[in-house]
C-alpha cells in the first residue's frame, strides 16, 4: 500500500487543522446512525476481537485501585464498554462528535453501566494534569488533526506510571496480503459503505486515512518523541491494525 505520512487528518479540501476537524466531526454525524453495523459488518466482525485483546492487555492497568480512565474518540462507546466491563470505577468516554454520543448514552443506558460521558476535543482535554491512569483511543486518533499535538495532550493528563494505549489501523506486513487488503480497502469498502451509511465519501476518507497514518514503527517514534517510555506494540491480524502502549 503506498502511503504518504501526514501530521494528522487532512481529509480533501481542508487546508488548516480547524477545517480538518470541522470535516471530520461532520462525516461522523454524517454516519453515526450505521457506524456499529459497518463497524462490524466491513471488517467481518474482526474488530470485537480487536477491541477484547486490547483490554486483556490493559487488565494490570483497569485493576489498579482507584484507577481513572478514559476512552478518547470513544464514538459510539464500544471500547468504552468493554474497558467498563473490566474497571471496578466509572470510565469515562470522550468524543467530539455530538451524534456519535448521543448513540453512546443510549448503549450504555440500556446495558446498565455507570460510564461517563465528555463532549470535548481530543487536543484540548477539559481536565487537569496528571489526573488519568489509563487513556485509551481505538480506531481515532488518526482522525486528530495533528497527532503530536495529540500525544502531546495524552501526556498532559496522565498520571505519572499512567498508560496510553492506542488501537488503531495500520500497514500489512505481507506484501500479497497487503495488496488484498489494499483492493478491499479502496475498491469494495467504500462502495459497501456509501450504500449503506449514505455518504461514499467519509468511506473514500477512512481507508485513505489509514494510508497516511504512520506505520507501527512510526508511531512507537511519536510515542517515544512525545516522551513516552517503554513503548511496546502488537500486530494483529496480518497486521492491519496494531495495539501502541506507552507509558509516562
Amino acid at each position: 500500500m503506498s502511503r504518504r505520512e501526514s501530521k494528522g487528518a487532512t481529509p480533501t479540501g481542508a487546508r488548516s487543522e480547524e477545517q480538518a476537524a470541522r470535516w471530520v466531526r461532520g462525516m461522523f454525524a454524517e454516519v453515526a446512525g450505521r457506524y456499529d453495523l459497518l463497524n462490524h459488518l466491513l471488517s467481518f466482525q474482526t474488530d470485537r476481537y480487536w477491541r477484547r485483546r486490547a483490554v486483556r492487555r490493559l487488565r494490570p492497568v483497569l485493576s489498579r485501585p482507584g484507577a481513572r480512565v478514559m476512552d478518547l474518540c470513544c464514538g459510539t462507546g464500544d471500547l468504552l464498554m468493554a474497558l467498563q466491563g473490566e474497571h471496578a470505577g466509572a470510565a469515562i468516554g470522550c468524543d467530539f462528535c455530538h451524534p456519535m454520543l448521543t448513540a453512546a448514552a443510549r448503549k450504555i443506558a440500556g446495558r446498565g453501566l455507570g460510564s461517563v460521558l465528555v463532549e470535548a476535543d481530543a487536543l484540548s482535554l477539559p481536565l487537569r494534569d496528571a489526573s488519568l491512569d489509563l487513556v485509551t483511543a481505538a480506531f481515532g486518533f488518526r482522525n486528530l488533526a495533528n497527532y503530536e499535538k495529540g500525544l502531546a495532550e495524552l501526556w498532559r493528563v496522565l498520571r505519572p506510571g499512567g498508560v496510553a494505549a492506542i488501537l488503531e489501523f495500520s500497514q500489512p506486513t505481507s506484501a500479497l496480503f497487503g495488496a488484498l487488503y489494499d483492493f478491499y480497502s479502496r475498491r469494495i469498502l467504500p462502495v459497501v459503505g456509501g450504500v449503506i451509511s449514505g455518504s461514499r465519501s467519509a468511506y473514500q476518507y477512512l481507508p485513505a486515512s489509514v494510508s497516511r497514518f504512520p506505520d507501527a514503527e512510526g508511531l512507537a517514534e511519536k510515542m517515544r518523541q512525545a516522551g513516552f517510555r517503554r513503548v511496546e506494540f502488537e500486530r494483529m491480524t496480518g497486521g492491519i491494525v496494531a495495539l501502541h502502549a506507552g507509558e509516562k
